[in-house]
């Protein structure tokens, strides 16, 4: 198969998502892949070259996870303007897709953004090519400015109608997604996997990443990576735990990751002097994750309740903890509960402070731990990405054969 894929995220700085990971395996099996990509962190990474604008780029052969030669990255030109910025993707991310399909070709166009989704989605209708709508997140409640979410949700119901067919990676999107206007008849849910050879506990027992950090054996760890937005939880967990600080000497916070509250935490550890208790890596390589992982002794999600864009998520790092037997203490989040239920290796909070609370009672022994990441590591473990693979190759290659008999 030739498949073009389009997103409004950048594949090339950002950690690894379900298309990453779908796409470079699907690229070990001989299929070719185009992705055209937009550069999202263009207001927080200044270019002095291109101050306004920045020139499109290819990137061949790209490679995030797996060791495959059949994914090349298209960058449109940007430009580097609040408003305009989304000007540019109208304008320079159609003028790509259509020069994709003139040239490359493709079998299958797969959209996971808002604005580029629908301009091919609108394209392939025209061409006879079927398009495949993903719908990995509530994209429209992350954009930016408040005023145009309703306009990215008028975009996406549209996207969504004129699709051949809507995958998502939860139940909670699903229902979402049929909210929307999707077909339940022309839908499915391929959810978050875990590459289980990368992610494997065996492996990975952390022990140089503590004594790196000075970890003592008697230290209890709590680890968070990716993104570190303002409503993560972060911030409330680590002024309590500066607030307690003569309380809990041995509980320490490892934070992997980047983002909107990562200066103000490094203003909390300042004002806490939790210089030996609150850990902050910054961004690292994907390919240390598990390492960082083997370190800890639970991993958390601690972020706001009500926030909106939280409600349907099911974040791949949850499936990644548990791969390495660690207990989640997590928001109760419906897209959670919708994926995990009861006792899966997740231990249900209300607000970040409660974080610590659950550790002192629930996850105070060795054994309470072991036993809660088993029963986290027993309910993720057949989620391997190489299954999940199969299957989308499979709806893939029957929406294609289903387009050229339609032409006979």
């Amino acid at each position: 198969m030739k498949i073009l894929v389009v997103q409004e995220s950048d594949w090339i700085k950002r950690n690894p998502h379900q298309q990453h990971h779908l796409m470079e395996l699907l690229g070990l099996k001989g299929h070719q892949i185009h992705v055209i990509d937009y550069e999202i962190d263009w207001q927080q990474e200044e270019d002095p070259n291109h101050r306004f604008k920045s020139p499109r780029k290819v990137f061949k052969e790209y490679k995030k996870v797996y060791n495959t030669k059949n994914i090349t990255v298209i960058r449109p030109t940007l430009i580097r303007l609040p408003v305009l910025n989304y000007f540019s993707v109208i304008h320079y991310h159609r003028k790509e897709i259509k020069r994709e399909i003139d040239e490359f070709k493709p079998d299958i166009i797969i959209g996971f953004g808002i604005i580029n989704a629908n301009i091919a989605a609108r394209i392939a209708k025209k061409e006879n090519i079927p398009f495949v709508y993903y719908f990995i997140d509530v994209l429209y409640e992350l954009i930016p400015e408040a005023a145009f979410r309703s306009l990215g949700k008028k975009i996406t119901r549209d996207s969504i109608k004129k699709s051949s067919y809507v995958m998502t990676i939860n139940r909670k999107l699903h229902e979402n997604a049929i909210e929307l206007g999707a077909d339940p008849k022309r839908m499915k849910i391929i959810g978050a996997g875990i590459n289980l050879k990368q992610f494997n506990f065996e492996k990975h027992n952390g022990f140089k990443i503590r004594n790196h950090y000075n970890i003592e054996p008697r230290d209890t760890v709590l680890f968070f990576m990716g993104f570190l937005y303002e409503f993560a939880g972060l911030k409330e967990l680590a002024t309590y735990l500066g607030e307690h600080k003569v309380k809990y000497p041995n509980i320490k916070m490892l934070i992997t990751g980047d983002g909107d509250a990562y200066d103000e935490l490094k203003e909390i550890r300042e004002k806490y002097d939790l210089y030996d208790q609150l850990i902050l890596t910054g961004r690292q390589k994907y390919t240390l994750m598990p390492d960082l992982i083997g370190a800890s002794d639970v991993c958390i999600l601690p972020a706001y309740k009500d926030e909106i864009i939280m409600q349907n998520i099911v974040p791949i790092k949850l499936y990644e903890y548990m791969a390495m037997k660690k207990p989640v203490i997590a928001t109760r989040l419906p897209g959670l509960v919708a994926e995990f239920g009861e006792n899966h290796g997740l231990i249900y909070i209300d607000k970040p402070e409660e974080v610590i609370d659950v550790l002192k009672t629930k996850l105070n022994t060795k054994q309470n731990i072991n036993k809660v990441g088993w029963a986290g590591y027993n309910f993720v473990k057949d989620n391997d990405w190489r299954k999940l693979t199969i299957t989308f190759e499979r709806v893939l290659e029957d929406l294609i054969l289903d387009y050229l008999l339609k032409d006979i």
